[in-house]
């Protein structure tokens, strides 16, 4: 039912509520992420307990709450974290890679199209990416803040088709089912907006361990779900939990998309009217447009303006009418160099490749 799978494991589903890693759950749950991966799906991890490693490799010591002591912890526990990935997913011969990344790196355009394209590239390898926020460099200024909203980036950076939020609770409530045992599990969210009254309902963490709540939960929810994501919120400890869930089954809580990735893609195309340059194209290049093609260097004539890669940019016809808009896979300097060249040539000519096309067919909208 879903083939792009992103994941997230938050420490308490880690720990499975102690202060250690939990190996029997880890084992777990890597063991469901290879059956994916076997049947041919691609599926991302967003792992938190970086910190929770480092705090029990170094005996749980007392340590003051600021953001350095915590960088610490996690620069200690990120390479044990590692390892033990490493191991488990190397019993069944899945290779791991470590992405760690900052608000920065998807904030900043040229940052953010090489991070998507090194987990894509990690995943055109049947590789399994392993996220994390780059805890030890990050500042508050550049902090995503939580793994669940790292992984609703995420999810929507690689144009995933589920994003499941594995935690301690069954999904979200009513209200806290801890303080109120009958409270209600909310079995989907189908409105366009979230309720004032949906936000009440979600609580913070209550193990100590974790930077995430239910409320964090919701936040990542409503990001991925506006990029065209199914989100599902679910209990890290029940039975074959993601392999149930791949298959379409109702557990937890459902967050239906909102748009379709091809329809948010479109809309951010649109609605980029301030665009950084035009491309002017011959005859050939706009019949193969209007054929479904991508836009190939040679069928590029002038460019007018400067813009860098992943900019959005006008393709005008002959006869200077906009025809189509879309994203650059070259900066306008580099394309001055390749335009009118066979897409063969370019990377003897630039000395580096992002592709063949110059805006590929997805990220492109005709007008």
């Amino acid at each position: 039912m879903f083939h792009r799978i992103v994941i997230k494991f938050g420490t308490s589903t880690l720990t499975a509520g102690t202060p250690h890693l939990s190996l029997p759950r880890m084992v777990e749950l890597v063991r469901q992420i290879c059956v994916l991966h076997g049947k041919g799906n691609d599926v991302s991890l967003v792992s938190s307990g970086a910190i929770a490693a480092g705090r029990e490799r170094l005996s749980f010591p007392h340590l003051p709450k600021q953001l350095p002591a915590k960088q610490m912890l996690a620069a200690v526990g990120q390479p044990h974290l590692m390892a033990l990935y490493e191991q488990l997913f190397g019993i069944y011969g899945v290779v791991t890679a470590q992405v760690l990344l900052t608000r920065a790196d998807l904030a900043v355009r040229s940052r953010y199209l090489n991070s998507r394209n090194t987990l894509n590239a990690i995943l055109a390898q049947r590789a399994i990416p392993i996220v994390n926020e780059n805890d030890t460099v990050a500042t508050e200024e550049i902090r995503v803040g939580d793994n669940d909203n790292l992984s609703a980036l995420v999810a929507s950076l690689i144009e995933a088709d589920l994003l499941v939020l594995l935690t301690d609770q069954l999904g979200l409530f009513t209200s806290d089912p801890r303080v109120y045992p009958d409270a209600q599990i909310i079995p989907e969210v189908i409105s366009e907006t979230i309720s004032d009254e949906l936000w009440k309902m979600a609580g913070g963490t209550s193990g100590g361990l974790g930077t995430g709540g239910m409320a964090t939960k919701l936040q990542a929810a409503d990001t991925a779900r506006r990029s065209g994501v199914t989100v599902i919120i679910a209990p890290g400890d029940e039975a074959d939990i993601l392999i149930r869930l791949a298959e379409g089954e109702a557990i937890g809580t459902r967050f239906q998309p909102i748009n379709t990735v091809l329809e948010n893609r479109k809309r951010y195309l649109l609605a980029a009217r301030g665009s950084h340059g035009k491309l002017r194209v011959d005859a050939g290049a706009v019949q193969a447009l209007q054929n479904g093609g991508s836009l190939l260097s040679v069928g590029v004539v002038e460019i007018q303006g400067k813009f860098e890669r992943g900019d959005t940019v006008c393709i005008i016809s002959p006869s200077g009418r906009e025809i189509a808009r879309g994203m650059a896979n070259y900066p306008s300097e580099d394309l001055i160099r390749i335009r009118g060249q066979q897409s063969d040539f370019i990377e003897s000519i630039l000395g580096y490749i992002y592709g063949d096309e110059v805006i590929h067919r997805d990220n492109m909208v005709l007008l």
